[in-house]
């Protein structure tokens, strides 16, 4: 069986033959090289090495002065004018310019302001589940997944109501091509030189208006705080303002909405711990929380580059190599994991990876996913107890989000 990681026949296979091919990947005695194929229009790539055990992920995301997120942490890596054109979002920053930026945007999520938002998370909460209530059944992406995270976060940043469909549309078209190589080239062009970039040029002048209008009559919202906010002297600029609102809207927004959807099936096919999470919900949402990340791996991999020569179990990577962190592969980690394929919301110890990697890149909003997940699976189970996913998902082809497009449910 051919195990590429780089082709769209190895994406489009279902989720169990993948996981079935790491697992053989992470049985190797030897770290795997894949060539790239060219891509028409970009840089050609060079090839990675997949980082597949959880120790070697999380050995390269601490040691981030040799495992660089620049010049990008995705990949095909988007060519150079991209970030000369919109900024370099925080992702695929290395410190001391990732601290700094960090530092910023840290200080505007103050306790008074996460406690706005966990009041404005159970109010959006309560709303899409009024209306679940209604439909009775429906789309559940559409209609819960999909809207829960785009809401809490154009009203975090100040974002006014009638601007939502549209900048819900925008990531959407940010994200409709997310990291599948080679066999789709054409289609990576012309998102990337078509929809993609079109996105990007809206989310930008949109959010550096509204910057622009908060410098001269602040409000209670983010896009103030971060305009606003001084450390050591330093604010936000209109560019790093616009690359960080593209990083909150497409990591924020597809972390959730991709583990509301997964969840939602889990839970459909595993009444056991459905049962067993409704049974002392505040004692055991945390935990649920952090399996479900763990076995969903909602974003699925970051690229790494080498700054030196490092050895690793063994092997000598030469800087200048590029290495993806398989976050899907180190959460099945055998080693790690006891019965890995296994769903347990109880699960102790759970040192998964699906906020990324321990270091200075883990993820800023994972604080925000865990509200917003723990609020929403509140409100459905509660209010509409025989919710249930009403047939399989429609999963997006990508080596990167693991996301679903559609699932039935019904109530």
């Amino acid at each position: 069986m051919n195990d590429d990681l780089t082709t769209l026949d190895f994406w489009a296979r279902p989720p169990a033959d993948r996981l079935a091919a790491f697992a053989r990947l992470r049985a190797l005695d030897r770290p795997v090289f894949f060539h790239e194929q060219r891509i028409p229009f970009l840089r050609a790539g060079r090839g990675f090495h997949a980082l597949v055990r959880h120790a070697d992920v999380v050995h390269a995301s601490r040691n981030a002065k040799v495992f660089s997120s620049e010049p990008a942490a995705t990949s095909p890596e988007p060519p150079p004018w991209i970030a000369l054109l919109f900024g370099r979002p925080m992702v695929n920053m290395d410190d001391p310019r990732h601290a700094r930026l960090r530092r910023i945007v840290s200080r505007a999520f103050t306790p008074r302001r996460l406690a706005q938002i966990d009041e404005h998370i159970a109010k959006t909460a309560t709303a899409i589940v009024d209306d679940v209530l209604r439909a009775g059944s429906g789309d559940f992406v559409a209609d819960v997944a999909a809207r829960l995270p785009i809401k809490v976060i154009c009203a975090m940043m100040g974002i006014p109501e009638h601007y939502h469909a549209h900048v819900a549309a925008c990531v959407d078209a940010m994200t409709e091509y997310s990291g599948v190589r080679g066999d789709v080239a054409r289609l990576r062009t012309l998102r990337l030189f078509g929809g993609n970039v079109k996105a990007i040029i809206d989310l930008h002048r949109l959010v550096a208006r509204l910057g622009r209008e908060r410098r001269e009559t602040p409000g209670d919202d983010l896009i103030s705080a971060l305009v606003g906010a001084d450390v050591d002297g330093e604010r936000l600029s209109v560019r790093e303002l616009g690359a960080f609102f593209d990083l909150l809207l497409v990591a924020g927004n597809e972390t959730t909405r991709n583990a509301l959807a997964h969840g939602l099936k889990l839970f459909t096919d595993h009444p056991d711990q459905r049962a067993l999470l409704m049974a002392d919900f505040d004692a055991r949402i945390g935990g649920a929380i952090e399996e479900l990340v763990r076995y969903v791996s909602p974003i699925m991999q970051f690229q790494r580059t080498l700054t030196c020569d490092h050895e690793m179990n063994g092997h000598l990577y030469r800087r200048g190599d590029k290495v993806v962190l398989f976050y899907l592969s180190a959460n099945r980690d055998e080693e790690v994991f006891t019965d890995a394929d296994r769903f347990d919301i109880t699960r102790k110890p759970n040192p998964h990876v699906g906020f990324g990697g321990p270091g200075p890149h883990l993820c800023l909003g994972a604080h925000l996913a865990r509200r917003e997940i723990s609020a929403m699976f509140r409100e459905l189970f509660t209010r509409a107890p025989d919710i249930r996913a009403a047939g399989e998902p429609e999963l997006l082809l990508s080596n990167f989000d693991n996301g679903i497009t559609h699932l039935p449910y019904r109530t």
